[in-house]
């Protein structure tokens, strides 16, 4: 079993990144090179604008490049509870900017040749008890009604011909959600966005950004970049050094880790025995579990297998159980099947798990998707160039107040006591 993202390991590699030191001056730098940033770049150079990324690893080696592979379309929240906290306006501009997202990518996609398997594959929102049944109806009746016809509830029978798995009640199919392969659609944005014109610079993490005129200069291990606006996409990587130049997003934002594994590639009759529908799915538990097939049929399987804050091999292994017994319990006829690849990432949190896009300190910023990153990211990386532009219209997220999170110093030490709280509710569910 290998301790790396199957969304790494089976795409290309950026092949383009700019060789030697970090240097000149740009309109605008944007720092961090997965889905967000570089969707900026790559739509400010389309425009004509300066623009360079710096990616403190390599491209795609954040969240972009170590999720479920999920395009799902809907939020985090019930519906009920959006309009509920946001006011029946912004719920709806908000969840249908993650239908518009999901148009964008696939016009990306289309419009710079990016092969990424990409297709519009429905998700299922499985209800993993006979008491969750009546709640999950209600939202997929107020969200047919109200802000998505491209829904339908599926009864428990109805779901033999969709999942191979006796574990559920019902299912909400949501049809405009979607998949791809993660790694190839990073890389293939990253090469759209130096085609036209953008610099990307990989292992050049910021050290240090400082005033320089009305501009800025951002001092990397390999030299120093002068830009006069900046745009930040490091989401959970935004580091929790007190004094590190995005101190900021510190006390805003709460790493979580998520774990994932892959099988080997499922036969034929394997497929037909576990995802006959070939749709991504979300399981109702507060700590549950989402899966996919991937393009050449393993079975991708993740969760919140444990609250945590770091992923590394040994986390990952331990997470990497966790997630076998969760997999063996939802498709007893895989219990044995061999895993191919086990990884895990970190997912920026905000407190009230909804995104956030805008301009503080003189940066412009897009993060905090609470796992919902790969669907939203594509709009509000575009919606953060316009803002770099002098535009906000398209920014669905505008005028959202982040306060800080009281007693957090950018290390989440009371992820646990968060675990223990949603155990608890499933347990009495």
């Amino acid at each position: 079993m290998q301790f790396t993202s199957y969304w790494h390991d089976t795409a290309p590699v950026f092949a383009q990144a700019q060789r030697g030191p970090v240097t000149g001056k740009v309109d605008v730098a944007v720092i961090g090179g997965g889905f967000t940033g570089l969707n900026a770049a790559l739509r400010l150079a389309r425009a004509g604008v300066s623009v360079a990324v710096l990616e403190a690893a390599h491209v795609g080696a954040g969240g972009s490049g170590r999720n479920g592979g999920h395009l799902n379309n809907g939020m985090a929240h019930g519906y009920a509870e959006a309009k509920a906290h946001l006011g029946p306006e912004r719920a709806r501009a908000l969840y249908k900017a993650y239908d518009r997202s999901i148009d964008m990518i696939e016009n990306v996609i289309a419009d710079e040749g990016i092969a990424c398997n990409f297709r519009r594959s429905g998700k299922l929102k499985l209800a993993s008890r006979a008491s969750h049944v009546d709640g999950l109806r209600r939202g997929f009746e107020l969200i047919h009604r109200d802000v998505d016809p491209d829904t339908c509830w599926l009864d428990k029978a109805e779901l033999a011909d969709e999942i191979g798995s006796p574990e559920f009640h019902g299912a909400m199919l949501y049809g405009k959600s979607a998949m791809m392969h993660m790694g190839r659609y990073v890389t293939g944005l990253a090469d759209a966005a130096h085609r036209h014109g953008a610099l990307i610079w990989e292992h050049a993490p910021l050290l240090a950004r400082e005033r320089a005129g009305n501009g800025w200069a951002l001092k990397t291990p390999d030299g120093t970049l002068t830009a006069d606006r900046i745009i930040v996409a490091t989401g959970a990587y935004s580091g929790v050094v007190p004094k590190a130049p995005l101190a900021y997003f510190r006390k805003r934002i709460i790493s979580v880790g998520s774990f994932i594994v892959a099988t080997r590639p499922l036969t034929p009759q394997e497929v037909a025995e576990t995802m006959p529908g070939n749709r991504t799915c979300v399981t109702s538990m507060n700590i549950g579990n989402y899966f996919r097939l991937s393009p050449d049929n393993r079975l991708i399987f993740g969760g919140r297998a444990r609250f945590s804050a770091t992923s590394d091999q040994q986390s990952d292994a331990l997470s990497g159980q966790v997630l076998r017994r969760s997999m063996a319990r939802i498709f007893p006829q895989l219990a044995d099947i061999e895993l191919d690849y086990c990884w895990g990432g970190l997912v920026g949190m905000t407190k009230d798990r909804y995104p956030r896009a805008g301009e503080a300190e003189g940066m412009i910023y897009g993060m905090g998707y609470s796992g919902h990153g790969a669907q939203l990211s594509t709009l509000i990386g575009q919606a953060l160039a316009d803002m770099a532009l002098g535009r906000k219209d398209t920014n669905p997220l505008d005028g959202l107040e982040w306060p800080a999170i009281p007693l957090h110093t950018g290390k989440p030490w009371f992820l646990p006591l968060v675990g223990m709280w949603f155990a608890m509710k499933d347990r009495l569910s």
